[in-house]
């Protein structure tokens, strides 16, 4: 911490006090830009989670540091303009990121969300410094890449949950288990507390906390998971952490700890690297494939809407499957229906195909597997004309539709003769 705070430059100014050490440069330079980021970073401390506040904070010194960097003169949050965000913009996206890579569009996407949310807060709070439009454009932020999830297919969890089976330690393989059977977040696994164990009616149920999207759940317990957690309790050899249900070594679990369990379970199966989320998205998908309804799935993962859970539909979307399925067995027919050959007359091929339907001036030659859905077209057609001339060939179509049941070719034949009659 340094010094504090310079007094309130406007009554929308209320920081006043100590500069984080992060941010002393930044107000040594530009003490109006510091202040004004800094307040905005204590009100939506009241309504945004510690983590999130913890992000944006970070994304705004890292756009005000390259603003005094870009532009000295600049003074307060209301002096910039259009061009500081594109220069921004194109100076981020060259940025390195992690394992040498350019800066991830994930973490541009979510700097420039943050960016552009302040803008739009303090534009709407009315602040003293604030631009007069909000600089950054809905366009600005790159588009989420709609990936599926990635899921482990039967083969692989199969060998997953083998190698699982014989992992030594019992806490790992009971925090593993955990997240395999139900389904949970690894943030969520790490945050159980010792009483997360409940039973509803006849049944053990577990108790997931508030998490990510700040909702809690019940999901039932599998039974091979009720025993390995009455060993784990049971057994004074293992770690326990005083108000929890799982613990390390170290002490409470933490995430890290918990991704390395799982990767070193993926590879003693030989299956490649896992993270701990492909097991939540392999359950879901495991749910999908087997006829587990959408709304069920979604309560069983705590999605606060049904959006988020037809991703996982979208895996394996069994009215797709069939529906193709019918479809490509109709199309086949085209390629493996033997046709009349080409010497045979017109009766012939009537006689070994007697489904064709009779056209005005021949035949149509499609197999009886491919329905058709543009039956009688040409009389349907807006350009379709006719006369009494062709009564006698109309007559012989309508009795040719009735004889063979095409009721609606039949149909549409009166039609046109009690129109030629009129």
């Amino acid at each position: 911490m340094t010094a504090l705070a310079a007094e309130p430059l406007g009554p929308n100014h209320h920081y006043t006090g100590e500069i984080p050490d992060g941010w002393a440069a930044i107000h040594d330079t530009a003490p109006l830009l510091a202040t004004t980021m800094l307040t905005y970073l204590d009100q939506v401390k009241v309504s945004l989670r510690a983590s999130t506040v913890r992000s944006i904070d970070g994304d705004l010194r890292a756009f005000a540091a390259f603003l005094v960097d870009h532009d000295p003169a600049l003074e307060g949050v209301g002096d910039i303009e259009r061009h500081h965000i594109e220069a921004f913009k194109t100076w981020q996206a060259a940025q390195p990121g992690q394992k040498g890579q350019t800066f991830a569009a994930a973490s541009l996407r979510r700097r420039l969300t943050h960016l552009r949310m302040f803008f739009i807060r303090i534009t709407e709070w009315d602040w003293d410094d604030a631009p007069a439009r909000v600089p950054i454009f809905f366009g600005d932020v790159p588009k989420r890449d709609e990936s599926l999830p990635k899921f482990l297919d039967d083969a692989a969890y199969t060998r997953f949950m083998r190698a699982l089976a014989a992992e030594p330690h019992l806490y790992r393989r009971v925090g593993v288990e955990m997240l395999a059977r139900t389904g949970m977040r690894v943030g969520e696994l790490c945050d159980l507390e010792a009483d997360a164990i409940t039973i509803i009616g006849d049944a053990p149920w577990l108790r997931v906390p508030v998490g990510k999207l700040r909702n809690d759940r019940y999901v039932p317990l599998h039974p091979e998971l009720v025993d390995l957690l009455e060993a784990y309790t049971n057994d004074d050899t293992q770690p326990h952490t005083p108000g929890r249900l799982l613990s390390g070594r170290e002490g409470p679990l933490n995430r890290h700890a918990v991704a390395r369990w799982v990767a070193t379970i993926a590879r003693r199966a030989d299956i490649g690297h896992v993270h701990p989320h492909q097991l939540r998205h392999t359950l879901a998908t495991q749910a999908i494939n087997r006829g587990m309804s959408i709304e069920a799935i979604a309560a069983l993962l705590g999605h606060r809407s049904l959006d988020m859970t037809r991703h996982y539909a979208r895996i394996a979307n069994r009215v797709v499957a069939d529906e193709y399925a019918a479809v490509t067995a109709k199309v086949e027919a085209l390629y493996t229906t033997s046709l009349p050959a080409e010497s045979e007359g017109p009766n012939m091929a009537r006689l070994r195909a007697e489904h064709h339907r009779m056209l005005g001036n021949g035949y149509c030659t499609r197999p009886p597997e491919l329905d058709c859905h543009y039956e009688s077209i040409c009389e349907t057609c807006t350009h379709y004309r006719t006369d009494l001339s062709f009564q006698p060939v109309l007559l012989r179509q309508r009795d040719h539709a009735l004889q063979h049941g095409q009721d609606r070719r039949a149909g549409l034949f009166d039609h046109l003769l009690t129109d030629l009659d009129q």
